[in-house]
């Protein structure tokens, strides 16, 4: 199964937001390239909200040409096989935490942003970070911090607060 096959059945399996979902499936039905970051008219992207093994804290990375705190995530690779996996691959490369495990039950929220690069349909999920592990700064951070669930709001914009949101209520 491609990558693009794998991203419509999550889409279509996915119960939540129905009118953003349905958005996202209308966009990947026009755009077959609607993967990749060469598709101008948006594509589509993969994050994971990085959780420490206690349930306490998230993990956000400040960005380094957005200047923001954002979770994890950014845009699929030829090499994904699964959305899935392209979250934990950009949870791990931006976190520098090996050994990331997804919350199941799939996606925990869709977010639609506009970016410098184009539209970004992000498929977002939960990771939590396995005892023990310790972060390490990639070259898209300026900084790299965990952040206790209250504060969040505080530093990150509504949409990781949503995300956040979404995610403890599935913990």
């Amino acid at each position: 199964m491609s990558l693009y096959d794998d991203a419509v059945l999550v889409l279509k399996e996915y119960e939540d937001q129905e009118e953003l979902r349905r958005s996202y499936l209308d966009h990947l039905e026009a755009h077959p390239d609607g993967m990749w970051k060469a598709c101008r008219e948006g594509h589509v992207t993969a994050s994971a909200l990085v959780i420490d093994p206690e349930r306490e804290r998230v993990l956000l990375t400040l960005h380094r040409k957005l200047r923001m705190w954002l979770q994890t995530g950014g845009h699929c690779e030829p090499g994904d096989g699964t959305l899935a996996a392209a979250a934990l691959r950009e949870g791990a490369e931006e976190s520098g935490v090996p050994g990331l495990t997804l919350l199941p039950g799939g996606p925990v929220r869709l977010d639609r942003h506009e970016t410098p690069c184009a539209w970004h349909y992000d498929v977002q999920y939960a990771a939590l970070a396995p005892a023990g592990s310790v972060e390490a700064i990639s070259d898209e951070s300026l900084d790299l911090r965990w952040f206790p669930y209250a504060q969040v709001a505080e530093v990150a914009d509504d949409s990781v607060v949503r995300l956040l949101e979404a995610t403890r209520a599935r913990l």
